[in-house]
């Protein structure tokens, strides 16, 4: 099976004491077991980075540990799959297509991901915005 991880999803996993830790963490802790392939888009990376590094959390996330959270929890377990401008292009205008703005278009982006990867299940707690930009994929979207 292959499972498409969201930014949200992540930061759950990731982050012990986020009210979503719970619900999450088993997805990373099996993906880590190999008993599906976790997949993530290239610009997850970077939105993920940001929010570790932003997170109001005490102590804060420094830029290092941010790293090191990012190596031991996707860039050693996960498929990073990257798009084209043509993907960037095509993704922007089908967003305009439906009147929709603003930060969407990175949860848009992975879903240009899950379509040309051919993924069984997108993980998300956006799960609105993942349903009004692919409502063909609505079975394949999930919250963990």
């Amino acid at each position: 099976m292959k499972v498409l991880f969201d930014t949200s999803v992540l930061i759950a996993a990731i982050i012990e004491p986020h009210p979503m830790h719970s619900h999450a963490f088993p997805w990373l802790k099996r993906a880590k077991l190999n008993e599906f392939d976790m997949f993530v888009a290239t610009h997850t990376l970077a939105e993920l980075y940001a929010v570790l590094t932003t997170l109001p959390v005490k102590p804060r996330i420094s830029p290092g540990l941010a790293i090191r959270l990012i190596h031991d929890n996707v860039e050693t377990i996960a498929k990073i799959i990257p798009l084209s401008a043509s993907d960037y292009i095509s993704t922007i205008r089908r967003m305009s297509e439906l009147g929709l703005s603003g930060g969407a278009i990175y949860d848009a982006l992975a879903i240009r991901v899950a379509q040309k990867s051919v993924i069984d299940k997108v993980l998300t707690f956006n799960i609105g915005d993942f349903k009004r930009i692919w409502p063909e994929g609505i079975d394949r979207i999930a919250v963990p």
